[in-house]
């Protein structure tokens, strides 16, 4: 497929990591050197120039063109070099987008593009995932939530038990669920009957959202039922991940440090407590009991902001805190400082995006390890090779079916189950083997 992907940002980044050893791509950035770093680093067409120009984009070859990824920081930017190359090419269009009232008029029609993508819903559903399963590194969901993706940290100091320290075949794995991966060190370990779970490992799973909670407890010995939450920040990040968790019937409190927003906000969610305050001041935290909250997410601007006023809000009392960072370098400083989950928003984006260069059939797909593996929702060919043999009788390839999705409903397949054609398989594979897995299904 042949992809212009305008933006040479994080998000345009993530994306070239993730397509350029099976597609032809072209970049579009105005920033020179970033553009030829990317080129030094990956087989890819640097294009210097501005994405909203017709002459630029001629350049890059959108004519001849199957999509294009208008990922920028500058919304206007993305919106008018998508409606161009409609204008000007066949290719489908997608955009990047910070702005919900964008994504509101684009669902109503009133935006000529194929898709479009929000920066923070995106980052709002990667939150309220987790919110749900407290003890996940990642998680994603799949087939309208029936089926979740959950990446654990096994506790070093954890004690073998029925699932810990004990063959697979012998362990009691979760109902409803599979062993994906083990990743011990730098080694991805397929789960075979001989293989263990052991103490420092993590792991891969998939399964229903109720195994989910499941492997939880083992990971934490204890259940957190997350029902309040406090938002430091309520910018248009912390005010769409407020919308999500309050229609999932969540108390949310906002703490927002200027007056003129927490007003405004406290207008647009009056199902929320808006409080117009710092967030890193003793005193409030105390009043308001911030530290009994089950949850706090930190979704102010600035790094450093975040940092600190998530370690003050542990030092009071939160359990379960999850960060916003905005520089992906910033992660591992997060999660060393003992911060419980680090989201970056551009991260999440691209993951969105990228599905659509992949065979038509996905569905829905999610990068984890950094895109070492993929998650894909593909449906099933009448003429692929492993329909109507049983799971037990498929070779051993690397990757494994989780899950699959028949007439609407999520069925957690055993060995003697069989693929139909139309059938949706939710698969877990590494990333270099995704095209070898879309010929075969």
């Amino acid at each position: 497929m042949k992809i212009v992907v305008v933006g040479a940002g994080q998000v345009g980044t993530t994306i070239v990591e993730a397509l350029h050893s099976e597609h032809d791509l072209a970049v579009i950035d105005l920033d020179g050197p970033r553009l030829t770093a990317l080129s030094y680093r990956y087989d890819i067409r640097a294009v210097e120039g501005n994405g909203a120009s017709r002459r630029v984009l001629q350049d890059a070859g959108i004519g001849e063109s199957d999509l294009l990824i208008a990922c920028t920081s500058r919304d206007e930017i993305n919106l008018v070099s998508a409606m161009l190359a409609k204008r000007i090419s066949r290719a489908q269009t997608i955009v990047r987008t910070t702005d919900v009232e964008y994504l509101d008029a684009w669902r109503e029609r009133q935006i000529e593009v194929d898709f479009m993508v929000s920066s923070e819903l995106e980052t709002a559903h990667a939150i309220s995932t987790h919110i749900g399963i407290p003890a996940a590194r990642q998680t994603d969901t799949f087939a309208d939530g029936q089926v979740q993706i959950v990446e654990f940290d096994v506790p070093a100091e954890a004690a073998t038990d029925e699932v810990i320290g004990r063959r697979l075949r012998e362990a009691r794995i979760p109902q409803e669920s599979k062993v994906a991966s083990i990743i011990r060190g730098d080694r991805a370990i397929v789960p075979r009957g001989e293989e263990s779970i052991l103490p420092g490992d993590r792991i891969i799973i998939i399964g229903s959202p109720g195994a989910a909670r499941v492997w939880s407890r083992i990971m934490t010995r204890v259940e957190h039922l997350v029902d309040d939450v406090v938002i430091f920040g309520a910018g248009a990040t912390g005010v769409a991940i407020a919308r999500v968790l309050l229609e999932q019937g969540i108390r949310v409190r906002l703490i927002e440090a200027q007056a003129d927003r927490a007003r405004k906000v406290a207008e647009e969610l009056p199902g929320a407590r808006v409080f117009h305050a710092s967030g890193v001041d003793p005193d409030f935290l105390e009043r308001e009991r911030i530290g009994a909250s089950r949850a706090a997410i930190f979704s102010m601007r600035e790094d450093s902001k975040n940092l600190y006023a998530a370690t003050l809000a542990r030092v009071h009392g939160v359990r379960y805190t999850i960060a916003v960072v905005h520089d992906p370098i910033s992660i591992e400083v997060f999660e060393r400082a003992g911060i419980d989950v680090a989201v970056n928003p551009r991260s999440v984006t691209a993951e969105e995006i990228v599905r659509f260069a992949h065979d038509p059939r996905v569905r829905q797909m999610a990068m984890l390890e950094g895109d070492r593996f993929e998650i894909l929702d593909i449906t099933v060919r009448d003429t692929s090779e492993f329909v109507g043999r049983p799971f037990k009788e498929l070779p051993m390839t690397g990757s494994l079916i989780g899950a699959i999705v028949r007439n609407g409903t999520a069925i957690f397949p055993h060995g003697d189950d069989m693929l139909e054609p139309g059938d949706r398989a939710i698969i877990f594979t590494e990333s270099a083997r995704v095209s070898q897995v879309e010929r075969a299904l």
